[in-house]
């Protein structure tokens, strides 16, 4: 059992010199990295320019709070099988396109009154 094992044999393809190099520390990887800030932007909220001027025009403010709980609303609702949601948050409503996690539009309490919401298949109320 003192066979000696080559490297030829482990691995039935070609061998290339590149293939018994490793990568010297420091030097960049093959794998392309995501920037922080757009992983970070994947995970939470975004707003459509529909949302946005909504907002704005309202004058919705929303601190970072409250994107975090619309964003734990988010997971609840895709844990469900929720395509479009309706989240409503104190005197704020918020249709929400959950595959994509991204407002569509966003209400005041005085916008929402004698509205009908439609074409949402889901609605959470944050507390």
């Amino acid at each position: 059992m003192s066979d000696r094992i080559t490297v030829g044999q482990l691995y039935a393809g070609p061998i290339t010199p590149n293939m018994l190099q490793r990568p010297k520390t420091g030097e960049a990887s093959a794998i392309p990295e995501k920037p922080f800030a757009k992983v970070l932007e994947d995970n939470l909220l975004k707003l459509s320019n529909h949302a946005a001027k909504r907002l704005e025009q309202r004058g919705i403010e929303l601190k970072t709070e409250q994107m975090e709980q619309i964003g734990s609303a988010l997971d609840k609702a895709a844990a469900k099988g929720a395509k479009e949601s309706l989240i409503l948050m104190q005197d704020m409503a918020f249709i929400v396109n959950v595959k994509n996690r991204t407002v569509v539009t966003a209400m005041d309490s005085e916008s929402m009154k004698n509205n009908v919401f439609t074409q949402i298949d889901s609605a959470v109320i944050i507390s």
